[in-house]
């Protein structure tokens, strides 16, 4: 298993793959038919909200915890389709994603390779105490803010992926209303809080506008609301 450090979550970077853009194919994952499919009507909007008697990085941890385990598990539906064979890039539409390692240095990597460093390095920092602290007067370090911004840069990543080269899968599955619900409840959070840069999701804009519009525009900056988000308050600090 490949770990990086909280620190090297920095170096993973999209960039064009370079060649003549083809000629690009229907969408399947933006089919009315498909786009209305939903496990839930529920208001996200006052779902991602701020509540008033929640600390927010509390409030931020809970929530990256709870999307990354549930990203991690949508991810693991289609795994087996996912292959160095049919994936051989980390490539979404006409982006192609590359890591960098500890040292710098760009690994041109499979999708699965990829998906798995993400993981990997998620995984630990999440369960780290001293990044991601549960116990009563263990305080977030001064980085905390900037490490949650990069690990929803990359579990986005992971999702844009899922609905570019494995939505027909997921359709095969049955799973395709569970993706749309966990892709309108991240982004309306992510956006939110401004977690991630607008340009990064710029190349999903067509599949957010159908999913989220429905659901609210959020606001720039944290809420304050004072709904709560069910099962995502899991990370909130003993007492």
């Amino acid at each position: 298993m490949f770990f990086i450090t909280g620190s090297d979550l920095r170096k993973s970077k999209g960039k064009p793959n370079g060649k003549k853009p083809a000629p690009e194919e229907k969408k399947l994952y933006l089919e009315p038919e498909y786009t209305k499919s939903r496990i839930t009507d529920f208001e996200f909007k006052e779902l991602v909200m701020l509540p008033r008697e929640i600390d927010l990085n509390e409030w931020l941890a809970s929530n990256t915890t709870t999307f990354f385990h549930h990203i991690n598990l949508q991810y693991s539906t289609i795994s087996e389709f996912c292959t160095g064979e049919s994936c051989q890039t980390m490539a979404v539409c006409n982006t192609q994603y590359y890591w960098y390692d500890e040292r710098g240095k760009k690994i041109k990597c499979t999708a699965p390779q990829y998906v798995d460093f993400v993981m990997s390095s998620v995984q630990k920092l999440v369960t780290d105490e001293d990044v991601f602290p549960t116990k009563y007067g263990k305080e977030f370090p001064n980085s905390f803010e900037s490490l949650v911004k990069k690990i929803c840069k990359y579990l986005f990543h992971v999702l844009a992926h899922i609905y570019s080269s494995h939505f027909k899968e997921t359709l095969a599955l049955e799973l395709h209303g569970h993706l749309n619900t966990l892709y309108t409840h991240f982004i309306l959070f992510i956006r939110e809080f401004n977690l991630v840069d607008p340009k990064e999701t710029t190349i999903m804009d067509d599949l957010t506008e159908v999913l989220c519009s429905s659901s609210g525009s959020s606001s720039n900056g944290s809420g304050n609301g004072s709904s709560n988000s069910a099962g995502a308050q899991n990370h909130v600090k003993e007492r």
